[in-house]
């Protein structure tokens, strides 16, 4: 089955932390709350990160609000005095906000670019964002000057639903338009770093699915279950195998 439209993750895919989260929110943190161990803050931001998306899937009362209460669990796990927090919150998390809506906080992996134009220029395929992000991406994908055709971008936050839901990723389907000819899940191809959200929830939903595992340092912050099987899981190591992907599959 030929792919006619490539889907991608966003954060640890085709975009990362411009330097480690932790280290920025470290950052961020100091001059109102003093100096916290930056390991400390690593742990607490993982655990108030899972916390919040299991109380309020799909940022439930809203973004803003609910990183604004990731922030605020990450700094009391990682030793804040309570009183200096609830003092400077309401500066400390704009900032944070702000930071993490453009290049100042985000970077694009080095081949996601490339990757995109040439599945797009040279092979005729959509490209497509599905991610489980909230409005923000919109603004870091346009700041760090990927395609314009990287379109469309379909968020969790805005769509009231995530992966690995298959309603996500057909409302990516239902968006796009190529060639004037309907496209099906099965033309489909979804890259994404987590095994439940990006492969299973792809492939459940009748897509293609590929599961990026990066090596060396790009591949430190991906999602990764200390129980995960594998056993039967097309994995790559970087996007330019996407397009090796796409060659042989539509060559057939």
């Amino acid at each position: 089955m030929a792919i006619r439209l490539v889907t991608f993750d966003a954060l640890h895919t085709i975009i990362t932390p411009r330097r480690p989260i932790y280290v920025q929110y470290s950052e961020v943190f100091a001059p109102f709350l003093g100096v916290l161990d930056p390991n400390s803050i690593k742990q607490s931001f993982k655990a108030a990160l899972k916390e919040v998306q299991l109380e309020r899937p799909a940022y439930n009362q809203g973004a803003d609000a609910w990183w604004g209460e990731v922030i605020r669990r990450t700094a009391l796990g990682a030793g804040a005095d309570d009183r200096a927090l609830d003092a400077s919150l309401h500066k400390i998390v704009p900032k944070l906000l702000d930071r993490f809506s453009s290049k100042e906080g985000y970077a694009a992996f080095e081949d996601a670019i490339p990757t995109i134009r040439c599945l797009h220029d040279e092979l005729g395929v959509a490209i497509a964002v599905v991610s489980n992000g909230d409005s923000r991406l919109r603004s870091v994908i346009q700041d760090l000057e990927f395609p314009p055709y990287l379109s469309p971008i379909i968020l969790s936050e805005e769509e009231g639903v995530e992966k690995p839901s298959r309603q996500i990723f057909e409302r990516a389907l239902a968006q796009v338009s190529h060639g004037g000819k309907p496209i099906s899940l099965m033309d489909c191809l979804h890259v994404g770093d987590e095994l439940v959200c990006d492969f299973r929830g792809a492939t459940e939903a009748g897509m293609q699915g590929l599961l990026l595992r990066r090596t060396g340092p790009g591949g430190e912050q991906a999602h990764k279950d200390p129980d995960e099987v594998l056993d039967g899981v097309q994995i790559i190591e970087d996007l330019e195998a996407v397009v090796s992907f796409v060659k042989a599959k539509n060559l057939t």
